[in-house]
């Protein structure tokens, strides 16, 4: 099982490194506090270790958002593109199961999954969208609603032409320019 603690060292380098990107981006967070934040991460340290995998895997995560309901921030994977270490995957094991030849390394619900994340869903998407342009290069897979699995369909999105799109393909599919972006609610 993979060791979900980190140091001292890494957690203080990582709560540096979250801060900044916080309080860099502060147009997207309205009434929101960077002390608030680091209080709700360092009370989750298993969240905390997600937020690493996320920052390791080149995602570039940062808060997005703050559901009331749940009383909880949101973050997501804010690279400009998709992430480069989670590229090249299949949509979910049972589709790289499906595979015959030329298989991928692994899916990319298995590897949120590991992550202690979840993949966005179309609207999620959408909304991290209206936060500024992403995937204009590359695309992400993103959680599909189980009509369109069944039947074999994965979905992604992306940005072209000053819009977003979001398409499907086979869920065995995977594309060197397609990775996927993890959701993860503290």
């Amino acid at each position: 099982m993979k060791n979900t603690e980190l140091s001292r060292e890494r957690t203080q380098e990582l709560l540096t490194i979250l801060e900044k990107r916080f309080v860099n981006n502060t147009e997207r967070l309205a009434d929101l506090k960077w002390e608030d934040v680091q209080k709700k991460l360092e009370e989750n340290p298993k969240k905390l270790w997600s937020l690493n995998e996320m920052e390791e895997t080149d995602g570039e995560p940062d808060v997005i958002g703050y559901d009331e309901s749940t009383n909880e921030f949101l973050f997501c994977d804010c690279a400009a593109e998709s992430p480069k270490a989670r590229r090249s995957l299949s949509y979910d094991h049972e589709a790289l199961e499906a595979r015959k030849e030329n298989k991928p390394k692994d899916s990319a619900v298995h590897k949120a999954s590991e992550m202690g994340t979840t993949l966005l869903d179309e609207s999620q998407y959408r909304d991290l969208q209206k936060l500024g342009n992403f995937d204009t290069k590359t695309s992400s897979w993103l959680l599909t609603p189980p009509e369109i699995r069944t039947l074999g369909g994965a979905i992604f999105g992306d940005r072209r032409f000053n819009h977003v799109f979001v398409y499907h393909n086979g869920a065995e599919s995977y594309y060197g320019g397609r990775g996927f972006r993890s959701l993860l609610k503290v």
